[in-house]
């Protein structure tokens, strides 16, 4: 009893919500001190990912078994096992799952069927992990004098909300993922088109641009670098292409993939197409920029009326109300 009545005291809550503040500040100045190891993860990543797709590749071209690395990955995914046979135990791609929820985990950078198994447990556990602690908190830790149905009540609105928590943190990692790569491209064309007009092939300029473009954007390397495995391996180049646009879900990386494509397909230059391309990109890079500029006073009206007149007033005018008010003070003291 006594613990619950800790769990309960207003000071206790104060002090956990400081003590999350403080770790929170405290993770975020320290994240910026491990993005090397975030880069060495994401090249490891890409270079399993890269090995798959060869050994797939190879194994529908020659119609042989799968090679030992595609064993070691299906060795990590054995891990999380327990995933896999809730989702087939109780259907839950025919509940959750609809087309575009693979394009969705492919624009978030999350690929294969271990991560779609993942994300549809979560979406199945989440809700009901919520619904458990919400009720958790409103019979046990803050009761009050409410009925039991209305908690119940609350319980399932908070079950409700979480059963929408797992699309917005894929939603989230999708714009994080997006802004990284639509910031770095309009610098990703201009390497390509000096690549290709150097006689690179689309192959190894993709591979060049990827190594150049890691520092600016892990995100955007980690595509090209797929996409090179796919141009080196797909019979179709338009199919790697297409890919790439749709793993990225941005409207500038489909465009020159489409340009691409059609280079490719009709035999005209991939040069001018790119040049084409690469200043349409800082065309719009510059406009967003000139609307950032642009939308930069009506943010700042709030701010100035709030905080920058008030005190402007107050300097302007303290001295007029001390004379006012402090003057015949002043005299009378004088004359007594």
């Amino acid at each position: 009893m006594n613990f619950v009545e800790l769990l309960t005291q207003r000071e206790f809550l104060i002090s956990v919500l400081a003590a999350i503040s403080a770790a929170a500040v405290v993770f975020t100045f320290g994240s910026s001190f491990i993005v090397k190891s975030e880069m060495r993860s994401r090249i490891k990543r890409v270079a399993l990912e890269r090995e798959k797709m060869r050994a797939e590749e190879m194994a529908r071209l020659r119609g042989g078994a799968a090679t030992a690395d595609s064993r070691g990955i299906r060795r990590n995914a054995e891990t999380r096992s327990y995933m896999k046979t809730v989702v087939e135990r109780f259907d839950l791609k025919k509940a959750f799952q609809d087309d575009a929820t693979v394009d969705k985990l492919a624009m978030a950078g999350y690929r294969g069927q271990g991560h779609l198994t993942t994300f549809l447990f979560m979406r199945f556990v989440t809700p009901l992990a919520v619904f458990a602690l919400a009720l958790f908190y409103v019979l046990v830790l803050n009761p009050g004098d409410r009925p039991l149905y209305l908690n119940l009540v609350y319980a399932i609105g908070a079950g409700l909300l979480g059963a929408y928590l797992p699309n917005l943190l894929l939603k989230n990692t999708t714009t994080k993922r997006q802004f990284s790569i639509k910031r770095a491209w309009p610098d990703c064309l201009d390497l390509m088109l000096l690549c290709v007009e150097a006689g690179m092939s689309m192959e190894h300029a993709f591979k060049r641009v990827a190594k150049e473009i890691g520092q600016q954007s892990a995100e955007l390397a980690e595509e090209l670098t797929l996409t090179t495995a796919e141009l080196a391996f797909l019979e179709d180049r338009s199919r790697a292409y297409e890919n790439l646009g749709r793993r990225t879900g941005l409207d500038g990386v489909k465009s020159v993939m489409t340009a691409l494509i059609q280079a490719d397909r009709y035999g005209t230059s991939v040069g001018q197409a790119l040049r084409v391309m690469a200043e349409e990109g800082r065309e719009q890079r510059m406009t967003d920029a000139e609307k950032k500029a642009a939308s930069l006073p009506p943010k700042l009206t709030v701010p100035l009326i709030l905080f920058f007149l008030p005190v402007l007033f107050i300097v302007i005018m303290a001295p007029a109300m001390i004379k006012v008010f402090g003057g015949p003070v002043a005299t009378t003291v004088g004359g007594g």
